[in-house]
């Protein structure tokens, strides 16, 4: 009886395990991952989570989708849930207003999101979990969004005379790695010169001894998995200049310089030293002695004096004249008795009169009379 007992009791507890592995796995996420999705930013994307259910479970309905950071470090976030017949989307900041389930019932059996305008810090892992007690069931999807190559900018490097070696380069400031980068030719040949060498790394494509034939427009393009963008440049060889030429004209100008250098400066220096000579020129000279009178204004007066008295004297008026009264003298001589004046005027040399200016004037003889001879 014990033994009979005792299987019985294992029956049971295998059917309650049969029964409750059935009611696990009666909802079954249906959609396979996808393993990697990569979208472009600006892009949109859908990530499946399709799920079917076969018994009668009477638990709600709980669905719901989560981000894991990229480095798998720290909580998942809640993006949008589904429960109590509602939607609810504003867990997660950044994804507000561009994240919400395809399907306005996700019950009926698609739970696939959609997230729209993608950017570079959406990419992760996303997990849809289905749940509606006692069934329980989930899918992750790896979403990585990529960066299109930003316009890229060309340059070129090294003399473009002939015979010299050049670079033409092309460079992306933006866009997810790897970058591609390829240069054609538009004109002429079309054809990259034989002398040239890409590097479609770093987008550099290197030319030795350039000539004329290398001239034309050059495009480059640079691309990874979601996008590209080009840029062009014009490239012209020329021949190359007359360095001697160029040198002797610049010695010129530089001799022909420092000559009105110093032609300028011998003129300041002795325009200096005029200034100089007739500033101790001046000092010598004494300002306080006056100027001499004219000889020739000093005659002219005394003539004209002498003039006008002798001019003056007639026979008819002599006798208002006084006359001069002369005595005689001891030793037989005459002398002049001056009549008005009691002292002898003092005597001038001749040759002091011509110093002093005066002129020799002829003056008529007189009688004794008053009468002119």
């Amino acid at each position: 009886m014990m033994v009979n007992g005792s299987k019985f009791h294992l029956l049971s507890v295998v059917g309650l395990f049969l029964s409750f592995c059935e009611l696990t796995f009666s909802l079954k996420v249906t959609s396979t991952s996808p393993g990697v999705l990569e979208k472009a930013e600006g892009d949109g994307v859908i990530m499946d989570c399709k799920f079917t259910i076969e018994s009668t479970e009477s638990g709600p309905w709980d669905i719901e989708w989560s981000l894991q950071p990229p480095d798998n470090n720290g909580p998942s976030n809640l993006i949008i849930t589904y429960s109590g017949d509602r939607v609810f989307g504003d867990y997660y900041g950044p994804l507000k207003d561009r994240v919400h389930f395809m399907e306005t019932d996700p019950t009926a059996g698609d739970a696939s999101l959609s997230i729209t305008k993608l950017k570079y810090s959406d990419t992760g892992t996303y997990q849809c979990k289905v749940k509606k007690a006692p069934g329980l069931d989930s899918l992750n999807v790896k979403l990585v969004v990529l960066v299109k190559p930003s316009k890229p900018r060309c340059s070129i490097t090294g003399t473009t005379e002939t015979g010299n070696d050049i670079a033409l380069h092309c460079m992306s400031t933006e866009g997810t790695t790897p970058l591609t980068y390829t240069w054609e030719k538009t004109t002429g040949t079309k054809t990259l010169p034989s002398r040239s060498v890409l590097d479609s790394t770093s987008g550099t494509l290197s030319m030795k001894n350039v000539s004329t034939d290398f001239s034309g427009i050059y495009r480059c393009r640079v691309s990874n998995k979601v996008g590209s963008d080009e840029c062009i440049v014009n490239f012209s060889a020329t021949e190359p200049t007359n360095n001697a030429g160029v040198i002797a004209g610049a010695v010129i100008g530089v001799l022909l310089f420092l000559l009105l250098l110093l032609i300028l400066i011998f003129c300041c220096l002795r325009r200096r030293k005029e200034k100089k000579f007739e500033r101790e020129i001046q000092h010598e000279i004494k300002e306080d002695v006056p100027a001499p009178k004219s000889r020739a204004s000093t005659a002219r007066s005394f003539l004209s004096s002498n003039r006008s008295s002798l001019g003056s004297m007639s026979p008819s008026n002599m006798d208002t004249y006084p006359k001069t009264q002369y005595s005689k003298i001891g030793n037989g001589d005459y002398g002049v008795q001056p009549t008005s004046m009691n002292s002898e005027p003092s005597k001038v040399a001749g040759h002091n009169l011509s110093r002093m200016g005066a002129v020799p004037v002829m003056i008529p003889a007189q009688s004794k009379d008053g009468s002119i001879v």
